[in-house]
């Protein structure tokens, strides 16, 4: 049974609007069913996952939109990034919008092509696994997250409540489409083939990576630090790599969209704050299969359960900005004193402060450090805790404790 996006009507709206759209993300999240089932009759689908069609669409482009003529879906446009200088000509010769629907599971090529070919031409929307909302297809047309009455009013009225257990079954499955509609429930199987996909395929046309097995163990060591600050030297350390190596490795799990590195934020009034970026897995699910806990009951006891339990409250907060058409100017404080903000959210030239805890009965001393970003910024707006509590309350006149049912 097919989910309803939250995407769909930024998507159909901004198909209004440009010649060409592209939408990325990783593999398996449901990018090529949404635009299958938004598409129309008019719409012609093509795939370069087949051999036939990419080995046309690499050798002679022209003659490949001339098969295929707009307005038309091409999937995996990474695969032909040839193909682009030809939809350049197309779309300024016939100036029309909606022309081009554009997926890619890769941001590498695809997006180096878009910069160079079709800049002024193209909108790029991002989509990862199931948000909250989607997995239980209701309030789709929610705003973004923002710790504000407004904003969060019709979340709490219809947040549902959820328990300890239930929530980490979620995160132990996680959110791609495949598992959460019952056509995959193997969850072991599932997750091995989509690591052997990802290594054989994407990691492959993405990099010469001669050391597969070494690769595999730095997506682990990867897995393993969710939530917390990238340290390179450590991850290289730990897998027998050299650092560049490392940092190469990431740039590829970064732009196969398998992980998000938050940067901190940094203004030009100090200069004590840490500059390293934080390291987010994009699938809780994923992650826990990675790093091999065998059981949600064994990942809510577990050493990373804080971890996976962040993870998942950052993850929702991006997707409802990416699955809205929107992009999130989101950060993390930390400064050398060892005072740590979870995340900031900036919009309109006022900061946010969010911290996650996986307590149902947070302490004002959870967010006592929202009070050193007064020196950063004059304009700090309400903040919140997210955390197991089963309903919202006020921590002080500011700030309030929510629950994670919000999201």
């Amino acid at each position: 049974m097919y989910h309803q996006r939250s995407l769909k009507d930024v998507w159909l709206e901004a198909s209004k609007q440009f010649p060409v759209l592209l939408l990325t993300g990783p593999r398996q999240v449901g990018k090529t069913t949404f635009l299958q089932h938004v598409r129309g009759k008019d719409r012609t689908y093509v795939t370069l996952d087949d051999p036939l069609v990419r080995a046309l669409a690499a050798d002679d482009p022209g003659l490949f939109l001339s098969r295929f003529e707009p307005p038309l879906l091409i999937d995996e446009i990474q695969y032909a990034p040839g193909l682009l200088p030809y939809i350049k000509m197309t779309v300024d010769a016939q100036r029309q919008a909606g022309q081009f629907w554009l997926t890619g599971s890769q941001q590498f090529l695809a997006m180096k092509g878009i910069s160079e070919s079709l800049a002024g031409r193209v909108g790029i929307l991002q989509m990862l696994g199931f948000s909250t909302p989607e997995k239980r297809r209701r309030d789709l047309a929610l705003v973004p997250f923002l710790p504000t009455p407004t904003a969060l009013a019709p979340r709490l009225q219809r947040a549902r409540r959820t328990s300890l257990k239930a929530l980490y079954q979620d995160l132990w499955i996680g959110r791609y489409p495949a598992l959460l509609s019952g056509a995959d429930r193997n969850r072991e199987l599932y997750y091995s083939s989509y690591v052997q996909t990802y290594l054989q395929r994407d990691v492959r046309d993405l990099a010469q990576v001669g050391d597969q097995i070494a690769y595999s163990k730095f997506i682990v060591a990867c897995a393993a630090r969710t939530g917390q600050l990238l340290n390179l030297s450590e991850i290289a350390r730990d897998v027998g790599v050299s650092v560049p190596t490392a940092k190469s490795w990431l740039s590829i799990l970064q732009a196969s969209f398998q992980i998000y590195l938050l940067p901190p934020y940094i203004t030009n009034v100090t200069k004590r704050l840490i500059k390293t970026p934080k390291l987010y897995f994009l699938d809780t699910g994923l992650c826990s299969y990675l790093t091999e806990w065998s059981s949600p009951q064994t990942l809510e006891a577990g050493a990373m359960s804080g971890a996976i339990f962040e993870t998942h409250v950052f993850t929702e907060i991006l997707k409802s900005y990416w699955h809205r058409g929107r992009q999130p100017a989101c950060f993390y404080y930390r400064d050398k004193d060892g005072r740590e903000i979870d995340l900031l959210l900036e919009q309109n030239g006022t900061l946010y402060p969010i911290e996650i805890k996986k307590t149902t009965l947070p302490k004002k001393d959870a967010i006592r450090t929202f009070s050193a970003l007064g020196r950063l910024r004059p304009n700090v707006g309400p903040g919140a805790v997210i955390c197991m509590t089963e309903r919202m309350f006020p921590l002080d006149e500011k700030n309030t404790a929510l629950p994670v049912s919000v999201l």
